[in-house]
């Protein structure tokens, strides 16, 4: 009955997409309340039909007034899907703002929204987010409790940098209590949100049962058991019911990350290390013969598990994927002192790449020698990503609380860190320093999405989909603080939202 009921909703849905008839900013907003209650994936082809009559109609309108909210929203939705989209749009709206935009809250909203989308040197988008947010920090008394939640709610973090989930859970509340809510839509992302969470229950139990198997965390007792963290952050990464295998392979390869940064970064001896480096990159199952007795066990987990995957990549796409999970970087070198070469090494070792090319060869999609190639030059769909991850774990995680050991090992070097001891900055403005860096890659990310529409692109669309996740499923653990290494009531409470708890 449910599934019938559910086909009935999607149908409903996709009439009023596609309703040629419909006002274009009421389809517009439509396609928004859609992404964001975590049902467009569901209604992709509709979509880009859509977007297309939003293409056409801006052509043809040039010269005719729209409203901020309908440029910004129009504009927002175009770069989003890799429609050509110029800041231009907003230039009269620019040149005298304090004339109008003080009492349009909804337009300023989308205006402020929109300039998460911007390119690098896009400064009209710049000075837009700067007036924006200063105005929508400072409401009047006479804005209704609605839009006063979205604003405060874009303030804590826009919706391009926000985890896809969390922002479904979030906006299928908000949206069902809004009087203008279509009652069809709504009732379709409810179903469909407890729908995806039985899957990530049924993926959680099957990962839950092999972690119990590998029974690393009984040995390895200096280790972080945070098995629910990494499944977590792959349910971040990418949620559709169809990618459970893809889930289940990234739980594996996060939770094995974990183990291994923590032989690593607390219990290894330098000796010890450098022997599970040279296993490691030999690959050798007798290499194994060398290690003290708790490497041995870590490196045939590795070992074990990458070799599974490498078989599974074999036997369904004829590619043989070891030289490039091997290369990808499982070992850690201790970080150089400079933040120019910090940052150039720590990209590349927060794992962020391992992570995406173990993505690569985990989707069910075709396996070109492009795509190969632009693995092992390190494309910067896989740079931009983990630079973000790289900054924001750096951002949460607290550098009074290093221990001296660590800083002299060199493990524990952060940007924060680096910018202190090289410029002399306090650690508040190393922070914000750091803060603008995550910006602006963003931008280049950004423009990165805009060049994936064209064609020879090397990667697939939902391959794109989940490097742009990396980056927000970082920004999500580290916004607060250290949610992977330290998780706190607030990350044990998104765990039950997403993974636990059905909405009623």
């Amino acid at each position: 009955v449910l599934k019938d009921k559910a086909e009935k909703l999607e149908e409903d849905v996709k009439s009023i997409i596609t309703d040629e008839k419909a006002e274009l900013l009421t389809t517009l907003e439509l396609i928004d309340d859609i992404q964001r209650l975590g049902l467009g994936y569901k209604f992709e082809d509709e979509i880009r039909r859509a977007l297309v009559r939003c293409v056409s109609w801006l052509n043809n309108s040039e010269g005719t007034e729209k409203s901020l909210h309908a440029t910004a929203l129009s504009f927002r939705l175009l770069r989003q899907h890799g429609y050509e989209a110029s800041q231009d749009m907003f230039r009269s709206f620019m040149d005298h703002p304090e004339s109008w935009l003080g009492e349009d809250v909804k337009g300023m909203l989308s205006l402020y929204e929109a300039s998460y989308f911007g390119f690098e040197g896009e400064s009209l988008l710049d000075e837009a987010r700067a007036f924006t947010r200063i105005r929508l920090s400072h409401l009047k008394e006479d804005v209704s409790k609605s839009l006063r939640e979205q604003v405060s709610h874009a303030l804590e973090l826009p919706v391009n940098h926000r985890m896809l989930r969390l922002e479904a859970r979030w906006y299928i509340e908000a949206y069902s209590k809004r009087s203008d809510a279509n009652k069809p839509l709504s009732e379709d992302a409810k179903l469909d949100f407890n729908r995806v969470q039985s899957t990530l229950q049924s993926d959680l139990k099957d990962m839950s049962r092999w972690w119990k198997g590998l029974s690393l965390a009984n040995k390895l007792t200096f280790t972080r058991d945070r098995l629910m963290e990494c499944f977590f952050w792959t349910v971040g990464m990418v949620f559709e019911p169809q990618y459970s295998n893809l889930r289940k392979g990234l739980t594996k390869v996060t939770s094995l990350i974990t183990v291994i940064d923590d032989v690593y970064d607390v219990y290894g001896t330098l000796d010890e290390l450098e022997l599970f480096t040279d296993a490691v990159e030999r690959w050798d199952i007798k290499a194994v013969e060398t290690l003290p007795d708790y490497m041995k066990i870590c490196f045939l987990a590795l070992y074990n598990t990458i070799n599974d995957m490498v078989y599974d990549t074999l036997r369904e796409h004829e590619e043989y994927s070891l030289p490039y999970l091997t290369k990808a970087k499982w070992s850690q070198n201790k970080e150089t002192p400079t933040f120019k070469d910090y940052l150039e090494n720590g990209w590349m070792s927060v794992s962020g790449v391992v992570i995406l090319v173990h993505t690569y060869f985990l989707m069910s999609q075709n396996i070109t020698k492009q795509g190969l190639d632009s693995l092992e030059n390190y494309h910067n769909l896989l740079r931009w990503p983990s630079i973000i991850f790289r900054l924001c774990n750096d951002l949460g995680t607290s550098t009074v609380f290093h221990t001296r050991a660590e800083l002299e090992r060199g493990e524990t070097a952060s940007s924060i860190l680096c910018l202190m001891h090289e410029t002399g900055l306090s650690e508040a403005s190393a922070r914000e320093y750091t803060r603008n860096l995550v910006e602006e890659t963003w931008k280049k990310l950004n423009k990165e999405i805009s060049i994936s529409y064209r064609e020879n692109y090397p990667f697939s669309k939902p391959f794109v989909e989940i490097a742009i996740n990396l980056a927000r499923i970082a920004r999500c653990t580290y916004q607060h603080g250290d949610a992977h290494g330290a998780p706190d009531s607030r990350s044990k409470n998104r765990v039950l939202s997403l993974i636990i708890d059905p909405i009623k």
